[in-house]
């Protein structure tokens, strides 16, 4: 995040960031996809890779209405949890349903990144009396914590089916 003077400009500077973080996690959500040996987390991933390219749409509308630059700002965060989850998922060891699992964290610890940075934005949309921009923000906020909710609940079910195998 680059030096700011004034509310607003933190704002901006907050959504850029959350722009390359959603450029970064849309570009490894087709990698772990194709890792996936779960058809319902292969059709949850495809899903976050449309839901992520429409939460980018928006916070580049939401730029614009605020007289931001509608460009990026490279965001380190999510670079190293990105390359958290590339290591962690590239592992021949860990296959099937054990590499379903980590695919899981790795998504969750991408996401819940997200659900920081969106709540945050909202949060200073809502100060500066932006209702439009804290409703839209809002509603991203809503849609992570609907896929995060869905995954935890097919994590669980997938560490008992392992814990059985085990």
């Amino acid at each position: 995040m680059s030096s700011s003077e004034s509310l607003k400009e933190i704002y901006i500077d907050e959504m850029a960031d959350l722009w390359s973080a959603n450029d970064q996690m849309q570009r490894v959500m087709k990698t772990l996809s194709e890792k996936a040996s779960n058809k319902k987390l292969k059709d949850l991933l495809a899903q976050s890779e449309t839901g992520i390219a429409k939460h980018t749409a928006t916070l580049k509308s939401v730029l614009e209405s605020q007289g931001g630059k509608v460009a990026t700002e490279h965001c380190k965060g999510m670079e190293g949890i990105v390359a958290e989850a590339k290591k962690h998922t590239s592992e021949d060891d860990v296959e099937g349903s054990l590499r379903d699992l980590v695919i899981m964290a790795q998504y969750q610890r991408m996401s819940h990144y997200g659900l920081a940075g969106f709540g945050t934005a909202a949060a200073y949309a809502a100060a500066l009396g932006q209702k439009d921009d804290e409703t839209k923000l809002k509603s991203i906020v809503k849609d992570i914590y609907k896929a995060d909710e869905y995954l935890s609940h097919m994590a669980e079910q997938a560490e008992k089916a392992v814990a059985k195998s085990a």
